[in-house]
This record gives C-alpha cells, structure tokens and sequence, in this order.
C-alpha cells in the first residue's frame, strides 16, 4: 500500500470488509464530530480538534479496525467496553461484530470534552 495523502486514500487502498468498514466509522466520525479536522497521522485517519489536537484514529488491520482515543477516555467506558478487546487507547471492533456506534459516538463526546474542558492531549 502506497503512503495515503487523505482519508480517502487510506480507505480506498483497503479491500473488503475493511474498507466498508473504514466508510462506516468515517461516516460515524463526521457525525459525532462535524468541527473535525481530517489528517493522515502514523499512516492512519486522524480526526483532530479545531485547535489542532488529535481527538481520536481509525485504522484497519487484518481481522479488525480500531478505533483509538486517549487511554483516559477508553478507561471511562471499560464497563461498556468489556465484550470487546480494547488496548491502551484502542477499541478493536472485528469485521463480524457490528459497530457499536451509538457508544461510539457517545466515546467521542467524551473525548472533546475532555480535551476542551480538561485540557487532555493526545497521549
């Protein structure tokens, strides 16, 4: 795979079923949120706050995606969390589980206000 530019990019050089999915949790973070800015970061979309600040990654690997917020955000949803196996930061979805999107989005919130309230950077 050629180093991505964009998100786009990133998505299109994926195959199936990664690359639905990747479309699924672009589509999910441009709704949980809209003031988003998009960058490739370690090869991988990243969603980053109007200031700069990396809100949260999506990536795509052999058997699942992650979704990848700060370890202080994962940690505020480990009871949500506990049928999925989650890492420092990352949340891993397989591609024959479906998206939990509404915790998702819920993780995201979460993950902005921390950032705009709290000042939490990225790790």
């Amino acid at each position: 795979m050629t180093k991505p530019t964009s998100i786009e990019d990133y998505i299109a050089a994926h195959d199936e079923p990664a690359r639905s999915r990747l479309q699924e949790l672009h589509r999910l973070a441009k709704t949980a949120a809209p003031e988003a800015t998009e960058a490739i970061k370690w090869g991988s979309p990243a969603y980053l706050h109007r200031k700069g600040t990396i809100l949260f990654v999506i990536s795509a690997h052999a058997k699942h995606t992650n979704v990848t917020v700060t370890p202080t955000t994962r940690q505020a949803f480990d009871d949500e969390l506990s049928d999925v196996e989650t890492g420092m930061g990352s949340v891993k979805i397989p591609y024959d589980h479906d998206v939990p999107s509404a915790l998702l989005r819920r993780m995201i919130a979460y993950r902005i206000r921390e950032f705009e309230d709290d000042g939490v950077l990225w790790k």
